[in-house]
C-alpha cells in the first residue's frame, strides 16, 4: 500500500475566495479513496520543536499565534487570511513528517497529498508556502541513524530557492533544482545543483537532461530522497512557463521512483505546484504520481531486493 497523507482542511483550511485553486485537494482525493494499492491516512499536527529545525523561532511563534504582520501575510500569498490557516499549515507538515517516518521505517515510498512548500525561509514564508516542509524533514531524517547523504529532488517549474536557502550550511543535504529559468522566483538561490531550462524544451530533451543530472548526482549514493514532484510544468498551467505533456510528466515519474526499484531508497513524495486554468488538468496530473507511486510499493519481491541491492551499495561505497 502507498500511504499517502491527506485531510479535508487542505482544502477547507484555504479561504474560498483566494486565488490559489484549493479544490484540487478534494478532487484528487475523490479519485483517490477506495482505489486498491492507495491508504489514505490522516496526518498529525507538527509539533513546535518540528517546525524550528528549519525555521526562526520568532518567526515560528508568530504564525502560531497569528500573529503575523500585513506585509509577511502578503509575501505569503494566502490570502484572505484565516485562523484555520494554522491548523492547516500544521497538519500539511505533520502530513509530510508522518510520510518521512513512514518510508525510512518501511524502506518504501511514501507521500503527502500537499506540501512541497520550497519557497518558505528560514524566517518568512513566500509563494504560497509558510513552512518548508522539505527542509523540515530534511533536518529530521538527519536525526535518523541510517541517514548520512540525502537528496532534494526538486522537479517543480519553479526553484526551490527556500530549500537551497535554509540547507546550504548543511553538506549532508543535496540540493537539485530543474526548473524554467524564466519563472519565478527572479532572484534565483543557490542550490547544490541547479538546472534551469529554456521554455521551449521539448519533452524529449526535458527526460534527457533528467537523465543527465541523475547520473551527475549519482542518486544510488543517497540514502533518501525527497521528491518535489509539482506538476506546474504542464503546458496548460497558468502559472508555469514550460510546456511538457502529462506524458511526459508521467515518465518524469517513473523514472524517479525506478530509484527506489533499483537501489531500495525511500522516497517521500511532496504534492508540489499545479495550477492549470482547468484544475482537472493538473488533478490527472496529480493522479498520475501517485498511481505510479503506488505501482512501486505493490511489487511482491521488492523488500528482499531492496535490502540486497542496499546491502551491496554499501559494501562497494566502504570500499
Amino acid at each position: 500500500m502507498l500511504s499517502l497523507f491527506y485531510d479535508p482542511i487542505y482544502t477547507t483550511g484555504i479561504d474560498p475566495t483566494a486565488r490559489f485553486p484549493r479544490e484540487r485537494y478534494r478532487l484528487l482525493a475523490e479519485r483517490l479513496r477506495g482505489l486498491d494499492h492507495i491508504e489514505l491516512r490522516q496526518p498529525r499536527l507538527a509539533r513546535r520543536e518540528e517546525l524550528v529545525l528549519a525555521h526562526d523561532p520568532s518567526y515560528v511563534d508568530a504564525f502560531l499565534s497569528n500573529q503575523l504582520s500585513p506585509e509577511a501575510i502578503r509575501r505569503i500569498g494566502l490570502r484572505p487570511w484565516t485562523k484555520d490557516l494554522i491548523e492547516r499549515t500544521l497538519r500539511i507538515t505533520g502530513g509530510s513528517l508522518q510520510a518521512l517516518e513512514h518510508a525510512l521505517s518501511n524502506q518504501t515510498i511514501a507521500g503527502n497529498m500537499a506540501g512541497g512548500t520550497h519557497h518558505a525561509y528560514g524566517n518568512f514564508g513566500s509563494g504560497y508556502c509558510i513552512f518548508n516542509d522539505i527542509a523540515i524533514c530534511s533536518f529530521a531524517a538527519l536525526k535518523h541513524p541510517d541517514i548520512s547523504r540525502i537528496l532534494v529532488l526538486d522537479l517543480d517549474v519553479h526553484q526551490g530557492d527556500g530549500t537551497a536557502a535554509i540547507c546550504s550550511n548543511e553538506e549532508r543535504i543535496f540540493t537539485c533544482s530543474i526548473h524554467a529559468e524564466s519563472n519565478f522566483p527572479f532572484r534565483k538561490q543557490q542550490s547544490e545543483l541547479d538546472i534551469h531550462l529554456d521554455d521551449e524544451i521539448s519533452d524529449a530533451d526535458y527526460l534527457e537532461c533528467l537523465d543527465r543530472t541523475m547520473d551527475k548526482v549519482g542518486a544510488k549514493n543517497f540514502d533518501l530522497i525527497l521528491y518535489q514532484a509539482g506538476v506546474d510544468p504542464l503546458a496548460e498551467d497558468a502559472l508555469g512557463n514550460l510546456s511538457l505533456s502529462r506524458a511526459c510528466l508521467n515518465e518524469r515519474n517513473i523514472r524517479v521512483f525506478e530509484l527506489y526499484r533499483r537501489y531500495g531508497i525511500p522516497i517521500v513524495v511532496f504534492m508540489g505546484g499545479g495550477y492549470a486554468k482547468q484544475i482537472e488538468t493538473s488533478v490527472d496530473a496529480f493522479q498520475d504520481l501517485f498511481t505510479s507511486a503506488a505501482s512501486y510499493t505493490n511489487q511482491p519481491d521488492r523488500l528482499k531486493h531492496c535490502f540486497i541491492q542496499r546491502s551491496r551499495i554499501a559494501s562497494e561505497h566502504e570500499a
